[in-house]
């Protein structure tokens, strides 16, 4: 796993990029690469690279080129059928200097164009400069487990794995959030790609290809999610298709395992995902197998019962760390600063204190059980969509709406515990249950009402583009044919699992210490199983997981499989207000500093802060007052660090890879041999 970043000129009258802007670039990436870094430069192009060593770590250096040198890459990611790949291009008639999948990627590249991209099993972010036609193609992974921005400035396309690498190669681009970036994330909790929350960048879209010369750029899809067959009679019964997912499941541990020339642990957060993920994992490694878990203070979020239970059926070298209020608050400014975003919610931080855990243990590589609640139909929304939609064809029903009182037993606001509340909240515009969207449109409605906060230019400006009519005239035209299960889902992966699971708290609190997050439920193979299987399979009544309940049985332990659904959450608003909140916390919800941000209205705010500060002790935050003091209180310290605060431009860089076109060699500046260090500073 990497940092990547560059930039390429799109006019003739632009010089060459400069080395101390692409060093720049780097440098603000070293948290995702610090093993080794490299650099390749020419009239038109620069680019750059932090590796992680994961995979042939003696000869993987990049950049990295073809037997010619005209085809030059950075890559972040990994590719977990290189192997094979590898034999395939062989056959072929491709030569090859090293064992790593990064080489694996030029040569399919030049045996197959853009529909390389299909044949790829992984995770990745890329950068494939052509010399010979000055042309920059950029590709990322089906899912958007890696990230890639881009940025339009100065003459150059500027391209990064993180926004502060881009401010930190030109510090003269502009750096604002951008209106319906905020509108989408207060409303989707995330930006969806290629929409990005700072003005003038975008987010290159996952299974997306981009191509780009000073004449043109052309963009191409290259997967998309597809339920067709989902609404098909089976072709196979419920036994059969266990023995298909239990199959591809152990098929793509195995690979995430093997697939690494250094040691890989599991995360273990107690539930069927990570447990079955950890259990898989540890059959395949036979020896030592390290195990990671975050513990609660807060009983309400604590699992630690589940959590050893599992580490001692499978015996592994179990990790743990035991999270506070405080804590949180202590390390919420920088991870802030590494989701790059406003948040709403504060899980991602005790998953930054879980990887810097993993980072002091030694382990590179961590499994998660990432995405199995996205393509098994695992989450709540999905059961209440079902439960709703059989509401909505009889809105008068007093005994359909019970059904209700079934889901969200883990939170004290719950419909069994408010239930006049809760059938008025889940009773809205039921008479619409069979609009695409109905699943998802109260939740992003409420997240939306926390818009009234904003400045009132800002809400004037947000209220240009309605971003849910935006996001529905983006859908699929094969939409509305899928089952109702297969558009709730769709819409799931769309918003939420990119720009938020796999950004804010997946890539981005990994990376921050140097750790790369590995996830089998989003294997290619097991995704398009998943995305083929009858809705009953996944959601049997309000029974959500079935099948994979049924794949993990004899894996996990029973309590494990029979245990309600619990989504990983954290102490929210009350990691912040109280007696004596963090210094930080103070000075952000500040008159002063937020009238300088210019994004929320400071009256609006003072109120919202004396509401949540006057809180009876014990009581609990509303999750419209926990979404909005974290969304304030995030979008501050993203105004301070990445706004207000101008990038430092770090010290030395010891590049492992330079290839330097731009200077004659007998000058010193390219390299004959690229593996020879260079220090540019």
């Amino acid at each position: 796993m990497c940092g990547i970043a560059g930039s390429i000129a799109l006019h003739d009258a632009v010089s060459p990029p400069a080395l101390e802007d692409l060093t720049a670039m780097v440098g603000a990436l070293r948290h995702r690469g610090p093993d080794e870094f490299g650099l390749y430069r020419d009239r038109w192009a620069g680019l750059t690279m932090a590796r992680l060593s994961i995979i042939d770590l003696a000869t993987g250096q990049q950049p990295m080129c073809n037997e010619r040198g005209s085809l030059w890459i950075v890559f972040n990611g990994e590719i977990y059928n290189y192997v094979e790949l590898r034999a395939e291009l062989l056959e072929r008639g491709h030569q090859f200097r090293t064992v790593s999948d990064t080489e694996v990627i030029v040569h399919a590249y030049e045996e197959w164009a853009d529909d390389a991209f299909a044949r790829f099993n992984g995770q990745f972010a890329l950068a494939l400069w052509n010399s010979d036609r000055e042309t920059l193609v950029l590709a990322r992974d089906r899912l958007g487990v890696r990230p890639l921005y881009l940025c339009n400035h100065g003459g150059r396309l500027w391209f990064a794995s993180e926004v502060k690498a881009l401010f930190a190669g030109d510090p003269s681009i502009p750096r604002r959030l951008d209106p319906l970036g905020l509108a989408e994330t207060f409303t989707f909790w995330t930006t969806v790609a290629p929409q990005a929350v700072f003005e003038g960048i975008t987010e290159l879209e996952p299974g997306h290809v981009r191509t780009i010369s000073r004449e043109s750029t052309r963009d191409r899809a290259y997967w998309t999610p597809d339920y067709r067959d989902s609404s098909a009679v089976p072709s196979t019964s419920l036994e059969g298709a266990v023995e298909r997912v239990r199959s591809a499941l152990e098929d793509a541990v195995r690979l995430r395992m093997l697939r690494a020339d250094v040691p890989v642990g599991s995360y273990l957060s107690g539930g069927l995902d990570s447990s079955l993920v950890a259990a898989l994992g540890r059959r395949v490694k036979g020896d030592k197998f390290s195990t990671f878990s975050v513990r609660f203070e807060d009983a309400e979020y604590d699992e630690t019962p589940f959590q050893r239970s599992v580490a001692a059926l499978i015996e592994s070298d179990h990790h743990e760390i035991t999270v506070s209020r405080r804590d949180i608050a202590d390390v919420f400014p920088d991870v802030v600063a590494h989701a790059e975003r406003p948040l709403l919610r504060t899980a991602a931080a005790p998953l930054f204190l879980l990887s810097r855990l993993v980072h002091e243990t030694g382990i590179k590589v961590v499994l998660t059980g990432e995405g199995a609640d996205e393509m098994f139909a695992g989450y709540d929304i999905f059961r209440e969509g079902k439960v709703r939609r059989f509401w909505g064809r009889q809105p008068g029903s007093r005994l359909r709406p019970r059904l209700l009182e079934r889901l969200y037993p883990y939170l004290a606001r719950s419909p069994t515990a408010q239930l006049a509340m809760s059938r008025e909240f889940f009773g809205r515009d039921r008479e619409h249950w069979a609009q695409p969207g109905f699943s998802h449109q109260i939740r992003w409605q409420s997240a939306a009402a926390l818009q009234g906060l904003f400045v009132a230019d800002l809400r004037g400006e947000t209220r240009q583009v309605d971003v849910i009519e935006r996001l529905m005239a983006s859908l699929p035209p094969a939409f509305r044919a899928w089952s109702f299960l297969a558009q709730d889902q769709y819409l799931e992966v769309r918003t939420l699992l990119s720009g938020y699971l796999l950004s804010s708290q997946g890539d981005r609190m990994l990376m921050a210490h140097s750790v790369e997050g590995r996830f089998p439920f989003l294997d290619i193979n097991v995704v398009e199983l998943a995305n083929s299987l009858p809705p009953s399979f996944k959601l049997h009544g309000l029974d959500e997981k079935y099948i994979l309940k049924r794949a993990a049985a004899g894996l996990v332990p029973d309590d494990i499989i029979r245990r309600s659904k619990q989504p990983f959450r954290a102490p929210d608003a009350m990691s912040f207000a109280g007696p004596s909140p963090a210094d930080w916390v103070t000075e952000v919800i500040s008159e002063r500093a937020v009238t300088e941000a210019g994004i929320f209205d400071p009256g609006a705010v003072n109120r919202l802060w004396r509401k949540v500060q006057a809180r009876p002790a014990g009581e609990q935050f509303s999750n419209a007052d926990n979404m909005a003091l974290v969304g304030v209180l995030s979008t501050g310290l993203l105004h301070e660090r990445l706004i207000r605060s101008v990038p430092a431009r770090l010290g030395a860089i010891e590049f492992k890879t330079v290839v330097d076109r731009c200077v004659a060699p007998h000058a010193g500046g390219a390299s004959a041999d690229p593996a020879q260090p260079r220090l540019l500073t």
